[in-house]
Parts: C-alpha cells; sequence; structure tokens
C-alpha cells in the first residue's frame, strides 16, 4: 500500500524525448502522480518532483538527454529527480552518476514507478566528499531479457489527440538499431483491456486516437491475439470517430488490414511504415525482414484500395554498406513511389550493435548531403498531394488555438490545415468541422479553408 499523504501539494516537472511512446508514457506518469496529489509546476516555479524520459535513438539523441538531466537538476535544486526511458536503460550507471539524479528507472521499473518514487521518497540523500548531497537512492535496470512488465498508456496529455499503447518491445535486432536492448522482447496487453481504455479515452471526450507501440504490428504475441482483430474491435467504440495507427513494418501490413481500413469506419486512410533503404543490399546489411519489391507491393495496393490515403515513410541514410550508388537506388526507388512524406534519420553509430562490423563507413558531410537530397524530394511529394486536395471538401478535427492566432486541424488523410482567426471559435476546440481546402497558407505548412 502507498502512502500518498507525502505527496499532496508538491509539484512536478516532466521532460520527454524521443518517439510518440514516449509522450503516451509521461502523460499517464503525469496522470499516476495527479492521482497522488501532485501538480504541475508552473513555468518559472521550482519543482519538487522532476521526471525525465529519455530516448537513445542516436547519440544525439544520448546528448540531449544528459543535458536535459543536468539542465532539470539545475534549474529546481533540491527536486527529486528520476530518469526513465530508453538512455535510462542502456546507460543506467552512468546516468545514476549524473549530479543530482535520485532515481534511475529501466525498462522494466518504470511500470512500477509510483511504488519505486514511494520507497525511495524519504531514503536519505549520500553526500559526496564536498558534502553536497547527490541521490537518494538508485535502481538499476534489468538486463534485455528480463524486461517482460507492461505499463498501460491512453494520454491524452496537451493535445486533442489521445495516445494508446497498444504493444512495446521489438524481435527483429535489426543490425542498426538498440531498441530489443532498450525496450525488451515484444509484448502486449490483451484485446478488451485497449477497448476499456478506448472506452474511457471516449466518456472523456475524446474523438482521436493514435495507436503507438514499438512494433505495432507484432501486436498478439503475448496473448494469442491479431492485430487485424485490435482493429475491429477497436473500430467499434462508440464516439472515437477516429484511429490513426502510428507505424508499421511492411511486412507486416497485411492485405486483409490494408482492405479493412479501407472500409473502416473509423480508421483514417492513413499510413506510416518503415522503409529505411530502398536498395535489397543495404536492406540485407540492415536485417530488414522485406526486400524493396513487398514494400513497392504495399504501397501499391493501399493506393488502389485508399487512392486518397496519406504514406509517410522512414527512411535512413548514410547507415555502414551504404555506397554512392546504393544511395542513388535508394533514392530512384523512393522517387518513382506515390507516397506524401517522408521522414530522413542520418545513420548514427550505436555502441554494441552488429552494424559496426560493416566496414564501409559514410562521413557525416555525405550524410547530411544525402538527408538534404531526400528532404527536397519530401517536400515536393507531400506538396504535390496537398495541392491535388485544393477545392476539395473534407472534414477536419481542429486542436485548440491561442487566443488570436489561427487554429490548426487535421482531415482524415492528415492534411494539415488553417482556419484563419476571424473564424475561429473556442468553441471548434476538438469538434470536426466540414471545410473546403482553398490553399497554401503563407509558409505551405497547411492548407487554409473555410468552414462549409
Amino acid at each position: 500500500m502507498i502512502d500518498t499523504s507525502a505527496f499532496q501539494g508538491k509539484t512536478a516537472k516532466y521532460y520527454t524525448l524521443g518517439c510518440k511512446l514516449n509522450f503516451s508514457e509521461t502523460s499517464t506518469f503525469a496522470r499516476m502522480l495527479s492521482d497522488m496529489g501532485v501538480r504541475e509546476a508552473k513555468k518559472d516555479e521550482t519543482a519538487d518532483i522532476c521526471l525525465i524520459n529519455t530516448c537513445s535513438v542516436t547519440e544525439v539523441a544520448d546528448h540531449k538527454c544528459r543535458q536535459a538531466i543536468n539542465r532539470m537538476a539545475r534549474q529546481n535544486p533540491g527536486a527529486f529527480v528520476i530518469v526513465t526511458g530508453c538512455y535510462a536503460q542502456l546507460e543506467s550507471e552512468k546516468v545514476a552518476n549524473i549530479m543530482g539524479v535520485d532515481l534511475v528507472l529501466g525498462s522494466n521499473e518504470k511500470a512500477d514507478l509510483i511504488q519505486y518514487l514511494s520507497d525511495a521518497w524519504n531514503q536519505p540523500r549520500n553526500l559526496n566528499e564536498e558534502g553536497t548531497t547527490e541521490h537518494r537512492h538508485i535502481f538499476h535496470s534489468v538486463k534485455t531479457k528480463d524486461i517482460k512488465k507492461f505499463q498501460p498508456s491512453c494520454s491524452r496529455g496537451n493535445r486533442t489527440r489521445y495516445f494508446l499503447k497498444v504493444q512495446d518491445g521489438c524481435n527483429y535486432f535489426c543490425t542498426y538499431c538498440t531498441i530489443p536492448f532498450a525496450r525488451g522482447f515484444s509484448r502486449n496487453p490483451s484485446i478488451s483491456s485497449l477497448v476499456e481504455q478506448a472506452e474511457e479515452a471516449a466518456r472523456e471526450g475524446g474523438k482521436e486516437i493514435v495507436l503507438t507501440g514499438v512494433n505495432i504490428g507484432h501486436f498478439g504475441v503475448t496473448t494469442n491475439e491479431r492485430f487485424i482483430d485490435l482493429v475491429k474491435a477497436l473500430d467499434k467504440v462508440e464516439g472515437i470517430e477516429r484511429f490513426r495507427i502510428s507505424s508499421l513494418e511492411p511486412d507486416l501490413i497485411d492485405d486483409e488490414l490494408i482492405e479493412y481500413c479501407a472500409a473502416s469506419r473509423a480508421f483514417m486512410p492513413h499510413f506510416h511504415i518503415p522503409l529505411q533503404s530502398g536498395s535489397d543490399e543495404v536492406l540485407k546489411l540492415m536485417h530488414r525482414h522485406y526486400d524493396a519489391a513487398l514494400f513497392a507491393r504495399k504501397v501499391k495496393l493501399i493506393k488502389e484500395k485508399i487512392p486518397e490515403a496519406f504514406i509517410g515513410v522512414d527512411v535512413m541514410v548514410g547507415c555502414r554498406g551504404e555506397r554512392p550508388e546504393l544511395f542513388d537506388e535508394c533514392y530512384k526507388f523512393i522517387e518513382a513511389l506515390p507516397v506524401t512524406q517522408l521522414h530522413v534519420f542520418p545513420y548514427s553509430e550505436r555502441p554494441g550493435t552488429a552494424a559496426l562490423k560493416i566496414p564501409y563507413i559514410v562521413d557525416d558531410r555525405e550524410k547530411k548531403h544525402r538527408a538534404q537530397k531526400l528532404l527536397k524530394l519530401s517536400d515536393k511529394m507531400t506538396y504535390d498531394f496537398y495541392a491535388a486536395h485544393i477545392g476539395q471538401e473534407a472534414e477536419v478535427l481542429f486542436e485548440k488555438a491561442v487566443r488570436g492566432k489561427a487554429m490548426h486541424g487535421f482531415t482524415k488523410n492528415y492534411i494539415r490545415v488553417e482556419l484563419s482567426p476571424a473564424q475561429v471559435k473556442e468553441e471548434y476546440d476538438n469538434q470536426i468541422l466540414k471545410v473546403k481546402l482553398i490553399d497554401f497558407n503563407f509558409d505551405k505548412t497547411a492548407l487554409k479553408v473555410e468552414l462549409l
């Protein structure tokens, strides 16, 4: 039994790095602390508790994590500092040695964050040689094979849409990736428990839910269920008007799922598919589970069944072994695909990964050049996709606007729209309204709309 009396009236600050899954989990932690009587600290207020949820996808991410931890500890002297997330799992001892850190929770321990916090809260702080307090108590992360707990999460945070965590971990072990080491093997809750969470979001007024996870297509490995059955069950949840799937591996997008989404009540014509490379040779070096032909077939089928679909694609540039001619092959492959937007990531060396054994190395300048070339292609693809919809009518879920500013939202197929301040009304927040798509806004990041 946790005694919450010690936390009544305390304040907390949160900082999240990395993916949507991390943001969802942080939001859940914030809600749990709120239930204990902890309120979120104001911007210029010193917090009693600081929680940093970390990422370790690149070396840059690691650096940003260390900066965030140091900054939070420095700006909130005396605060109880908790660090969790992927960097905390992979580098728990390094994190534990950062001045001011009180509690380090890996991917298994974060499921019991409140219990660990309660146990450590009243522990005396250790003193260093200068007599300065360092930390109260440190919990190191367990080994990857022992990460088995699942932390449920369905949270809205500060945005209109909810994020429902349906899966965690990964069994793929791609040569460049540390995610399986940071989050453990694939695991998931039951369909019935996820439906209950979606129903609760609907009761709270939620209109849109994004399904999040590490490798969502592997849903069901721990419950002997299927992802398509989860989709069908969620589609029946009354009150939720829109579901989006954050990311699906191409080899796990079965034709039945595409067929179902094409006729679905609430699953949007919006797919995000990691490609990583359009070169089969590079895909083999990465230990990906598909080839370029399979990827192209999936994209073609989506466009055949759902012509208006928005398709986002992850691409990694400059990985070991990506010789210039292989990048050119990748570029030409993507250029020929009917996709909407590219998320481009320069390859980053990660300690302990199999990619370090691949001999050919791309220098940072060349990585940057390749990334810029693909981003330019992405801008053209997105512009063309938006332009093709000008003059059409659409339904938009609007998000809260700053007073006197334009209001933004997204169509079913993820076109960002902008409603002029003159048309904005407070009651439009979290409402689905019919609009006409007029033209690009000034910086071409959205389409201006008129209400119908």
